[in-house]
């Protein structure tokens, strides 16, 4: 039989964790990852409220049913569609094990440089866990970080891709090209053709905000410089889904035995000496 709480109890404790809320990152979580569930809440009348307890029951997980106004106040006002869940703290990657991931051609990093939007990071993180085959790489200042927000538009993505975070970003960046992984960075100006452009393997990819590209300081780190052609000169990408597009890119053109390649018209960059 599954165990239902009194609400205001749970409610306390709920509110120190992590929220996600909504009919798929709900369910995608209670199936990729359900021991970093705390305690679920569905709404009175809910018609997944069967699938769900059973499934809640058979990894120990609390229920408890609420009523449409105590909803709106556990979800904060958000839309949850009548599912909310309390989960443990987001657990970051470590960078070095990430490396040395990528290193072999297992996955690929994807570096994300002063992205600020929520919206942004979380339909990025959607889009790779459908790709399969990233980890992300955030850094700890002048960033986004994830959040109830970020998982709600991940939509569950957020079970799938490893997510690192590093203190300084160009150091990590430097780390990963002195395990001979190939650094390309999106740019508006000056980069070759994505369509045109045969990869080199095993790569990372630099995505950076939508108002200011990626920083002065990280381009003189990147080994190829890449651009998405645009049939219209004004209008532009957002980060998601200018980052969507060069995953898919990179997905579809990764080796499959992940050995490495090289691209004879680009000259690796002697790192040592940059500013950090």
């Amino acid at each position: 039989m599954v165990e239902y709480f009194e609400t205001g109890i749970l409610f306390g404790i709920g509110d120190k964790k992590m929220k996600i809320y909504g009919k798929n990152p709900v369910l995608e979580r209670l199936k990729a990852n359900p021991k970093s569930v705390r305690v679920i809440f569905i709404q009175s009348g809910h018609p997944e409220h069967s699938y769900i307890a059973s499934k809640a029951k058979k990894h120990g997980i609390p229920v408890s049913v609420v009523e449409a106004r105590k909803m709106l106040k556990l979800g904060r006002t958000m839309n949850t569609q009548g599912l909310l869940m309390d989960v443990e703290d987001f657990e970051y990657a470590n960078y070095e094990d990430a490396v040395e991931e990528a290193a072999t051609g297992e996955t690929t990093l994807v570096f994300i440089d002063g992205l600020n939007d929520p919206q942004n990071l979380g339909a990025i993180i959607r889009s790779l866990g459908c790709l399969g085959g990233f980890t992300l790489v955030l850094p700890t200042h002048d960033s986004v970080h994830v959040t109830d927000a970020v998982l709600r538009v991940a939509c569950g993505g957020d079970n799938y891709v490893k997510v690192a975070k590093v203190n300084n970003l160009n150091q990590a960046i430097s780390k990963a090209k002195s395990r001979g992984i190939w650094i390309a960075g999106s740019v508006v100006k000056d980069g070759t053709d994505l369509k045109s452009t045969k990869l080199p393997f095993p790569m990372a990819l630099v995505i950076g905000s939508e108002e200011k590209g990626i920083r002065d300081v990280t381009l003189p780190r990147l080994d190829v410089k890449l651009s998405i052609y645009m049939a219209h000169p004004r209008m532009a990408l957002n980060a998601a889904h200018a980052a969507s597009i060069f995953c898919y890119e990179i997905n579809k053109q990764k080796p499959k035995n992940a050995k490495k390649t090289s691209v004879p018209s680009v000259e690796k960059i002697d790192t040592d000496n940059l500013p950090e």
